[in-house]
């Protein structure tokens, strides 16, 4: 069975970056670039226009950051997932990622591999972080001695674990929407980062992972 064509917008403001993105991503079957974007704003022009399967965006850039970029192109084209690929590792810049929206974040010294592993996996929905930044995140959102060992999953906010719990439940996304009184955005947000504060790739994994903490009942 063949699989849906994966759009790409590449958002960089180095010209060797996106040269070197562009011949990767143009030689490999289902993947199409269908622009280029050199700084943040561009990138959100580019979203809007193309709304393209993955926006591939840089970190720093000129005019825009890829920070806010994300959180506009999150808002502007909801459809469109967005991969991080970036030189920055320290957690403030992985953390604001992940808050924007991004749905995956890697570094630059990534091979061809990984980085088209990435872009596959968030084209279908899931969330992936490089290595070093998976294991940043697990330490970083590990409970420690103090901190409510009885509440499942302290790393999510009230309201996340409310979505967790009704996912769990076997409710659709609309469904939930209604039972909290949220737009689907909003939802769509709470899950998104639900998936990668627990570091699982679908909706499947979230719910085993749900049920054997208790949630879901």
């Amino acid at each position: 069975m063949s699989h849906p064509e994966i759009t790409v917008v590449l958002a960089d403001d180095h010209p060797v970056v996106r040269s070197g993105l562009r011949a990767l991503l143009s030689s490999t079957p289902g993947v199409r670039v269908v622009a280029e974007a050199v700084n943040g704003r561009e990138a959100i022009q580019a979203a809007a226009a193309y709304r393209p399967t993955v926006l591939l965006v840089d970190l720093q850039m000129p005019e825009l950051d890829g920070i806010d970029a994300t959180r506009a192109v999150v808002a502007v084209a909801p459809s469109t997932a967005v991969l991080v690929l970036t030189m920055f590792e320290d957690d403030e810049s992985v953390f604001a990622a992940v808050r924007a929206g991004a749905r995956g974040y890697i570094l630059k010294g990534a091979g061809p591999d990984e980085i088209l592993r990435a872009l596959r996996c968030v084209a279908e929905g899931g969330v992936i972080f490089g290595p070093s930044i998976a294991r940043r995140i697990d330490a970083l959102l590990s409970p420690g001695p103090d901190d409510l060992p009885n509440l499942p999953f302290p790393q999510l906010t009230e309201r996340e674990r409310e979505v967790l719990d009704l996912i769990a439940a076997g409710l659709a996304n609309g469904q939930i929407c209604d039972k909290l009184g949220l737009a689907v955005k909003t939802v769509g947000n709470h899950i998104s980062s639900i998936f990668a504060k627990l570091q699982v790739a679908d909706r499947a994994q979230a719910i085993v992972r749900a049920r054997d903490a208790g949630l879901g009942r």
